[in-house]
């Protein structure tokens, strides 16, 4: 009997953990930086050298940085050329500044608009009852099963000077004339919120959702006023969902390029559609990547900044 417990306790003690690493514990972690070397840097890489070269009537219209067939020689020799003369044009010429300071505006603005619309969804969705609160995502989540080039064009129907909104407006008596809505930088507004608003309030709904709502209880009975009691316990716990929120916006908006296209006009100066113009119209591929280039400066700064934030948020939990 002795022996049985002996080989049953053996059988079952806690086997001694290997460290020896195995081919799936190295694969599974170097898959997203395979991605990213592949689809990010390997991208970036062309642009940037691109963005080096000169403007040629050619195909494709640029004068190639390297010469490979040069060997290393010619490699050295065209290092040894290259220039930030398309960098330099970017600070100097008033369109680009102009472009992105416009770009950063409306993204700014559009950002906190979404913020002041979306922060009220979420956290009434959050206090919704549990067994609505599928349908109230669902809700949200319901414009996605449209294609987003739709619902822009559909904002062209309702903003247009005979357009839904105006002929309701006109009817009910409000205005007595037709608004000019369509190609200013309200309707960019209008459909950027309107196309974005989910990216906005599904973090903050995921975030209040695991708020403690007995920490606003206790503070009404503490004798904490409301408004106070918001602003000093719901903020501070739903600023994660709020900082990812306005990057998920942010970001994109910064480069939008379809809906300033089809809802601003010709007068709307966003970066995005100065991409696209030198791109397509002008052949300019160097100066249109020396843009591309700033552009992910540009966005690539929020995301650093939210980096180091939630890593400090992280330490002062521990």
């Amino acid at each position: 009997m002795s022996d049985n417990s002996a080989i049953i306790a053996q059988a079952t003690a806690p086997k001694p953990f290997s460290r020896t690493p195995s081919p799936v514990r190295a694969i599974v972690p170097a898959l997203p930086f395979l991605w990213l070397l592949i689809f990010f840097l390997t991208p970036f890489a062309i642009v940037f050298r691109m963005s080096m070269s000169q403007p040629a009537t050619a195909q494709p219209p640029y004068t190639p940085v390297f010469d490979w067939a040069a060997g290393w020689a010619g490699i050295v020799a065209a290092a040894g050329e290259l220039n930030l003369d398309n960098f330099l044009l970017l600070a100097d010429d008033y369109l680009y500044l102009a472009s992105a300071f416009s770009s950063l505006r409306i993204a700014a603005i559009s950002t906190a608009l979404l913020l002041a619309i979306g922060f009220p969804m979420a956290y009434a969705m959050a206090k919704a009852p549990e067994n609505r609160r599928p349908v109230l995502l669902m809700l949200v989540i319901l414009p996605f099963w449209t294609s987003f080039l739709i619902r822009v064009y559909a904002w062209i129907g309702i903003l247009k000077p005979e357009g839904l909104l105006n002929t309701v407006l006109m009817s009910a008596g409000v205005i007595d004339r037709p608004l000019q809505i369509l190609n200013t930088d309200t309707a960019i507004f209008i459909g950027v919120v309107y196309s974005y608003l989910p990216f906005m309030v599904l973090p903050l709904y995921a975030t209040l959702e695991k708020l403690d709502w007995t920490l606003l209880e206790a503070a009404q009975d503490l004798g904490c006023p409301p408004w106070r009691a918001f602003w000093r316990i719901t903020v501070p716990l739903a600023l994660p969902g709020i900082l990812a929120g306005a990057l998920l916006c942010f970001i994109p908006i910064v480069g939008e390029y379809v809906i300033p296209e089809l809802l601003g006009g010709a007068d709307s100066l966003m970066i995005g559609k100065t991409l696209s113009d030198e791109f397509f119209r002008n052949r300019d591929w160097p100066l249109a990547s020396a843009v591309a280039v700033v552009l992910l400066i540009i966005v690539v700064g929020p995301v650093m900044i939210y980096r180091e934030i939630e890593t400090r948020r992280l330490e002062k939990a521990r």
